[in-house]
């Protein structure tokens, strides 16, 4: 218990030190640049211990769940020798921790927003729920069948840079045909698809699947999957502004 606590109190120290160069920004521009006093500091002050709190409880979590769940479970799926399964797995956790992204839920309701008002689609509660539903599921499906090629890649042992360079290409070209609607969308898409769900799962299942097979480097083989996840979504977001 106290280890834990003691655990817990490092991680909050952690997360006041990195909070501490937004918060001198902030106040350094409030009160130098702009010459002004911060505005309801009661409520900045509860805002921050908040913050605070959330991003200690958030790291700590990682660090006792989900970074060891990730990696125990690819060691379950190398030792149990199942190729279906782990590609099953990989891509339902892609897909699964994607759809659950806050920054793609909230990226997605202001796409809808803002095509809503510029005439892309009906103005109706309906169309914008329907145009962010489309476009979440079509990031989450994106990150499922990147995670999916990640995983192959460490299990062929296929070198990452290559991959990488035919789908940035892929992405170019897709940008001279795309409409120019959703170029920008499917930029920030490969962006937020990336953030806090999805990257500490993911992460542990490439380190982990890369420990657990002879002659994979985890530090060479086990890193990279994010990359796939970040760049997937751009191709299939610009081909969903193509279809509709």
């Amino acid at each position: 218990m106290n280890n834990a606590f003691l655990a817990l109190l490092k991680s909050m120290v952690g997360s006041l030190r990195d909070l501490a160069p937004i918060i001198a920004v902030v106040v350094f521009f409030q009160l130098v640049v702009f010459g002004q006093p911060l505005p309801n500091m009661a409520d900045l002050l509860v805002g921050l211990v908040f913050v605070t709190l959330g991003l200690t409880f958030f790291i700590f979590g990682l660090e006792m769940g989900l970074f060891p769940i990730g990696e125990s479970m690819a060691h379950a799926f190398a030792r149990k020798g199942s190729v279906i399964w782990l590609i099953v797995f990989a891509f339902f956790l892609g897909f699964g921790t994607t759809i659950a992204e806050p920054a793609l839920i909230a990226v997605a309701a202001e796409a809808a927003a803002v095509a809503a008002n510029g005439g892309v689609i009906d103005q109706s509660e309906v169309a914008r729920q329907s145009y962010a539903t489309g476009l979440r599921f079509t990031v989450a499906l994106s990150v499922g069948i990147a995670i999916v090629l990640g995983v192959i890649r460490i299990l062929k042992g296929w070198p990452i840079h290559f991959m990488i360079i035919g789908g940035y290409i892929l992405v170019i070209i897709m940008t001279v045909f795309a409409p120019k609607e959703i170029i920008g969308i499917a930029y920030d898409s490969g962006g937020v698809t990336t953030s806090t769900i999805t990257v500490p799962l993911v992460t542990a299942l490439g380190v982990g699947l890369a420990s657990s097979i002879k002659g994979r480097n985890p530090m060479l083989d086990g890193f990279g999957l994010i990359a796939f996840a970040s760049l997937m979504p751009m191709i299939f977001v610009m081909a969903y502004g193509m279809v509709i």
